[in-house]
């Protein structure tokens, strides 16, 4: 493929550290194709096109001089609009935002900057990371690239967009109860929930403090281990920052899965929760990892029901806890699905938050003991392919468990992997879980089923 913009992250990088290819040059491309093709797809809420230029020739400068950074040097990615970045305007979709402007940078945004990334502009988001696909927004809802009438996954939406499209080499995420992973399943790109604490919170709009997480969204699971990499530290700032050991997550990732045990959930995530062709995929997907050497084996994986319960609860409290001024003065400036999900948040009783809480921790003790017998889980990625927008309705995450919510929960680290496609040609997607703060495991067995298929590579027709 000769067009720069569907190079992998990684041999952009490649290409821009032996000098074959300059920042400003694979930063132009980018922009010419976001000025052709991204008034259809919505993607972009605020494009900085004047600050990537300007970014990409200080890149070229150090790289000429000798100073290389890392293989993020010279990228450009595009962020999440729930990132703060300094100067440039952080909506997080909201009217109650619309003309914020930070003045520090999100700790996650300073360290990818630090490591020489080229930001393009900000990404759309559903509103507060807790709306939907709603007509009364402040901006227009992205569209998926596969099928611009269809939902392009929430609330990381304009995210799997771009990534999807094109129009960036990778973007920053955030996901409370699927938001980086289901927009990654429906677009069909890669998407990594990191575990807790991993990702510095700092800078980054909240929504719920226990299940807020954060991580990269590619095209694949090493450029997603590269993100990672530059994205990872400690944060005193950030009560719940951790300081693992210092590693490289993109090292050993060609290790593949040999000997690896994966557990199945059959009866958690199939019939019950996901479509019968999301079910049959992630059953070939079973089969390609045994292929590749890993041993696997059905787990008693808690009920998705109770990890949703959980999740509901929790969410819906803290999140009313957050917005509680704004729905009594300015609920009007609130469009239609964020209010009406929020504005369930008083019929939570404290009662109800203690027991979710301590259900929460019946579920991560049942998740450990499984964990014994297994070095990762399989799951599906999404219930199937995108739903049509018109359809979706602002309580249907009440109607059906989400396969996406049980990592929040668990504070555990999930990857999306694209896994073929569905009868309507839209993609689908499988899901990774490994135990807490093994990431390059994870990571790792990604990129390994991803040697063995290339859903990966595959692109929407635009």
């Amino acid at each position: 493929m000769t067009d720069p913009a569907f190079l992998s992250l990684a041999e952009a990088g490649r290409r821009i550290a032996a000098r074959t290819l300059t920042p400003r040059d694979l930063t132009e491309a980018i922009l010419d194709r976001i000025a052709r093709i991204d008034t259809a797809l919505k993607s972009f809420i605020t494009l900085d096109a004047a600050g990537a230029r300007a970014a990409a020739d200080a890149a070229g400068a150090e790289i000429a001089a000798g100073r290389w950074r890392g293989p993020l040097h010279g990228i450009p990615v595009a962020l999440k609009d729930a990132y703060d970045t300094a100067g440039l305007r952080t909506t997080v979709g909201s009217r109650l935002y619309a003309a914020n402007v930070p003045t520090k940078d999100a700790f996650a945004w300073a360290q990818l900057k630090a490591a020489g990334a080229v930001l393009l502009g900000k990404l759309e988001t559903t509103e507060l990371c807790y709306g939907g696909p709603s007509k009364d927004a402040l901006f227009t809802p992205s569209r998926n690239p596969w099928d611009h009438g269809c939902y392009a996954g929430g609330s990381s939406s304009g995210a799997g967009v771009a990534v999807a499209s094109g129009l960036c080499f990778g973007a920053l995420g955030t996901d409370t109860g699927g938001s980086i992973r289901l927009p990654a399943a429906y677009c069909g790109i890669t998407g990594l929930m990191c575990s807790t604490g991993l990702v510095s919170r700092s800078g980054v709009f909240p929504l719920s403090y226990s299940f807020d997480h954060f991580g990269p969204m590619a095209r694949s699971a090493e450029d997603c281990a590269l993100m990672l990499n530059a994205i990872v530290g400690y944060d005193a700032e950030d009560m719940t920052s951790v300081a693992p050991p210092r590693r490289d997550y993109h090292a050993g990732i060609d290790r593949g899965i040999e000997g690896l045990r994966i557990g199945t959930v059959a009866a958690a995530g199939e019939a019950r929760f996901v479509s019968p062709d999301m079910a049959a995929a992630t059953r070939v997907v079973a089969e390609v990892l045994r292929a590749r050497g890993a041993i696997l084996h059905e787990v008693p994986f808690p009920d998705l029901a109770d990890f949703a319960a959980c999740q509901f609860a929790i969410t819906l409290a803290e999140g009313y806890a957050l917005h509680e001024q704004a729905l009594q003065t300015r609920r009007r400036d609130i469009g239609y699905f964020t209010r009406t999900r929020l504005s369930l948040g008083p019929f939570v009783r404290g009662y109800d938050y203690v027991a979710a809480q301590r259900l929460r921790r019946d579920l991560v003790d049942a998740y450990d003991r499984l964990m014994t017998g297994c070095d990762l889980v399989l799951l599906p990625g999404a219930p199937g392919e995108a739903p049509p927008a018109a359809q979706v309705g602002a309580f249907d995450f009440m109607k059906k468990p989400l396969v996406t919510v049980p990592a929040n929960v668990l504070g555990a680290p999930a990857i999306a992997l694209p896994a073929g496609f569905g009868p309507r040609g839209l993609p689908l997607s499988v899901q990774l879980m490994g135990r807490r703060y093994e990431e390059a495991l994870v990571l790792r067995a990604g990129h390994a089923f991803q040697q063995a298929t290339d859903w990966h590579t595959l692109r929407p027709r635009l």
